[in-house]
């Protein structure tokens, strides 16, 4: 039968499994990363998933599709209970409230976290979400923040957190930060990056993405020796 169904254009997802989550049919899982419709017949054809899809990956067609077939899902439904539901939970998009920015700096031993968001993965995060919108963006290599004791109040403070590590993650982030610059009201970029040489790809790809972005932010690189000293501030 020729019926209305969701698409996902596997191109835009990012693999953050928000749709999978929404779909309370289980007609939507994680495959390889991806969101993938896994039957037709559990797509109920109400969309809730498309709201909570932070990149739009997800639409609309009509299309031959099996028909909605509300038994089989209900029985999936019951014998999946005791599991976990599809995708990752951990990766769903929150704010965090402890540690802002006007708060004293605390007495050593007791620093509260200075996170304010999550998920803090540049390949997890989404490319929008309210924690965006006139934020500073700090971009890290995950490294920096076990070498430099105090990360959290000197660099994570009053800003949104974005870490990863070009050389273990073997990806190009350019693409997904100048998604993210061009999509929210981003007021400031920081880069705070390792000595050593593979950390150039991070301080690399955020100037790409300031470039393609067509944004001209106040920007700044701060580099992190292995020893935990701050050797080097500067514009990128």
């Amino acid at each position: 039968m020729i019926r209305k169904i969701i698409q996902i254009d596997e191109k835009k997802c990012n693999g953050c499994g928000l749709c999978a989550q929404a779909c309370h049919e289980g007609a939507i899982g994680m495959v390889n990363g991806k969101a993938k419709l896994l039957r037709d017949d559990y797509c109920d054809g109400l969309g809730d998933c498309l709201p909570a899809c932070p990149t739009g990956a997800i639409s609309f067609v009509e299309r031959e599709a099996a028909a909605y077939d509300r038994e089989a899902v209900e029985k999936a439904m019951r014998e999946k209970a005791p599991e976990q539901p599809c995708g990752c939970p951990g990766s769903q998009a929150r704010v965090l409230n402890h540690g802002q920015a006007s708060d004293p700096v605390p007495a050593v031993g007791s620093a509260p976290s200075r996170l304010m968001q999550w998920p803090v993965q540049i390949k997890l995060a989404p490319v929008t979400a309210p924690y965006f919108q006139g934020a500073g963006l700090l971009v890290a290599a995950d490294c920096t923040a076990y070498a430099y004791a105090a990360f959290h109040e000197r660099f994570m403070r009053g800003k949104i957190t974005l870490i990863g590590c070009p050389k273990l993650d073997g990806v190009d982030y350019a693409g997904k930060l100048t998604d993210i610059l061009r999509e929210n009201d981003i007021r400031s970029v920081t880069v705070v990056r390792m000595e050593v040489p593979c950390c150039g790809g991070l301080e690399q790809a955020v100037k790409t993405a300031l470039r393609n972005s067509g944004k001209f932010l106040p920007r700044q690189v701060v580099t992190v020796g292995t020893d935990g000293r701050l050797l080097e501030e500067g514009a990128c």
